[in-house]
C-alpha cells in the first residue's frame, strides 16, 4: 500500500490511503445528482419579463461545471488509492490537499472563490446546490442568498432588469 500511516509510534491507525478513500466515500455521498439541464430550461424558459430565469440556469451551469470536477476527481482518487490507475500529478495534488484540509487546486479552478478550508467548503457547496434546487423545484426564494451565487453581478443584474423592465425605465 502507498501512503504513509497517518498515526505516529508503534502503528494500528489508518494509512493515507485509507484516510482519504473513506473521506472521498464520504463526501461522495453527500453529493446530489447532475442537474438536468433541459428540465431546467423548460420549467424557467428565458424570458425578457423574469431574468432571474436566465440567473437560474446559469448558475445551475456554473456550478454542474464544479460539480462534475468534484464529483470525477473523487471517483479517480479512490481508484487511484486502490490502484486501479495510475496517481497521476493532478491526482496527487488532491490527494495531498485533501490529507492536510485544504480546497484541492483542480477544484479551486473551477470554484467560485473561497478561502474556507476543505471541510468548511464543501458545507458551503452544499448549501449552495441546496438553495439553487430548492429555487428549482419550488419557485424563486422572496429573500436571495446573494453571497452563495456562484456570480453575484449575473444575479445583481437580473434584478435590475426585471425591475427596468416592470417599470418602463431605462436600466442605466
Amino acid at each position: 500500500e502507498s501512503g504513509a500511516a497517518s498515526g505516529g509510534g508503534s502503528g494500528g491507525g489508518k494509512s493515507a490511503d485509507e484516510i482519504l478513500d473513506e473521506l472521498a466515500a464520504a463526501l461522495l455521498e453527500q453529493i446530489p445528482d447532475q442537474y438536468d439541464r433541459e428540465r431546467i430550461m423548460k420549467k424557467y424558459p428565458i424570458r425578457f419579463d423574469e431574468s432571474m430565469n436566465t440567473v437560474l440556469i446559469q448558475e445551475m451551469i456554473r456550478f454542474q461545471s464544479l460539480l462534475t470536477v468534484v464529483r470525477s476527481s473523487l471517483i479517480l482518487l479512490q481508484k487511484a488509492v486502490k490502484g486501479q490507475v495510475l496517481m497521476s500529478a493532478s491526482l496527487e495534488d488532491i490527494f495531498q490537499s485533501m490529507l492536510i484540509g485544504k480546497i484541492p487546486a483542480l477544484w479551486l479552478s473551477k470554484s467560485y472563490p473561497s478561502m474556507k478550508p476543505l471541510g468548511s467548503y464543501f458545507k458551503d457547496f452544499l448549501a449552495r446546490l441546496s438553495f439553487l434546487q430548492t429555487w428549482y423545484e419550488k419557485k424563486p426564494p422572496s429573500v436571495f442568498w446573494v453571497s452563495g451565487f456562484f456570480f453575484t453581478p449575473s444575479f445583481l443584474t437580473g434584478c435590475l432588469q426585471n425591475y427596468a423592465r416592470k417599470h418602463k425605465i431605462p436600466i442605466d
